[in-house]
């Protein structure tokens, strides 16, 4: 990946081809629902690209993104309101990085995603607010392992309402130009079931009715549906919508879709996607619908060690941190490591630390302290 906002990924595919999002379900069946589904969207309902060129209302279009490299600085992320789902920093998101809505991005989503090509993990703050210092405030964040194929434990949100990054879903203007989208294309609705199907795993919906999309539904661009009338960037659009298909990401307006703002898109060709009603797509077959009464259950990481050494050094010098943990997806080490893979990391503390080692999968997490003592 190169650095930069809005930089290229030259190609590369955050999570691999078995993750749902890279998933092709050209060929998967339609869901039975799908028709009373598609009733309830709003058949005439247009669709529309969520993201472009300049600006509207005095703020770019879309959900902006950049990428560091490993010697990007991690932060702190003080939490101010879903800390107990969201994953601790330090987080190496740099005090001028992009926020959603810039120049003027008020009190809407503030979504902030920054990607570290060096390490390949990707980092996501919601309603996130710099402060003068380096370090953020945010009502959330979630950290993801961009070469794994990791799921968010069941009923947490993330930077998202579906519990799932939103980076991977997002249109990117280099992956258009390069001729193919590999992956699935994240959409909103203004109305959702309180229920979720994967990849999603957690649900923000009010509605019972079996007709209401639940979080994680997927739709598909009909095969038939003749897309020969578009520009060649929109082709490429339309064709990654019968291949990979929309996920249901968040409640928002209808039939958006989000992407990444670029100077170089066509306004006027992205506006064009408003003439492909919802009646184009077909709901795909859904898995299992879970609601509150049937989450999957499991069992937390377990931590079996977590050790210092040495446990008291001076001041400048090293220690190693070292971990033993069964069924973990991924772990984070905070205060001044942050995610990170392997079984040992190296700290230089200042002053007298306590660290905590934080071990996470589908059904939660679990944690384990070691304290350094600075002589």
């Amino acid at each position: 990946m190169s650095t930069g906002q809005g930089a290229s990924l030259n190609g590369f595919r955050p999570f691999g081809s078995a993750n749902l999002w890279n998933q092709d379900i050209s060929g998967s069946p339609v869901d039975s629902n799908s028709s009373a589904i598609i009733n309830f969207i709003g058949p005439t309902v247009g669709m529309h690209a969520d993201f472009g060129s300049g600006q509207y209302q005095g703020s770019n279009i879309g959900i902006p993104y950049s990428v560091v490299n490993g010697t990007q600085t991690p932060v702190n992320i003080t939490f101010t309101a879903y800390g107990d789902e969201s994953d601790p920093g330090p987080m190496p998101v740099p005090g001028s990085a992009p926020i959603e809505g810039d120049p003027n991005p008020g009190n809407g989503d503030r979504h902030v995603l920054v990607l570290d090509n060096s390490n390949c993990f990707l980092y996501e703050l919601y309603s996130a607010f710099p402060n003068g210092n380096g370090s953020w405030n945010a009502a959330s964040a979630a950290v993801w392992d961009l070469l794994a194929d990791q799921q968010r434990p069941w009923t947490w949100t993330s930077a998202d309402a579906a519990g799932l990054p939103i980076f991977p879903g997002l249109v990117r203007y280099d992956e258009v130009a390069a001729g193919r989208i590999q992956h699935a294309i994240r959409f909103t609705l203004p109305v959702s079931r309180s229920a979720m199907v994967l990849p999603a795993t957690h649900s923000a919906g009010s509605s019972t009715s079996a007709s209401a999309p639940p979080m994680g539904m997927r739709l598909r661009l009909k095969s038939g549906y003749d897309i020969s009338g578009f520009s060649a960037n929109t082709q490429v659009i339309l064709t990654a919508m019968k291949k990979y298909g929309l996920i249901m990401a968040d409640n928002g307006s209808a039939m958006y879709i989000s992407g990444a703002p670029d100077s170089r898109w066509d306004n006027d060709d992205l506006h064009d996607l408003g003439q492909v009603p919802a009646s184009a797509f077909e709901v795909v077959q859904m898995g299992t619908v879970y609601t509150g009464s049937n989450v999957p259950q499991g069992a937390a990481p377990t931590i079996n060690s977590f050790t210092a050494t040495p446990t008291s050094v001076s001041s400048g010098t090293s220690a190693t941190l070292a971990w033993d943990v069964g069924n973990a997806g991924y772990v984070i080490v905070s205060p001044q490591v942050g995610a990170v893979r392997g079984t040992t990391v190296t700290v230089q503390p200042g002053q007298t630390t306590t660290y905590t080692l934080y071990a996470t999968n589908q059904f939660g997490r679990s944690t384990a302290t070691v304290t350094v003592t600075v002589q």
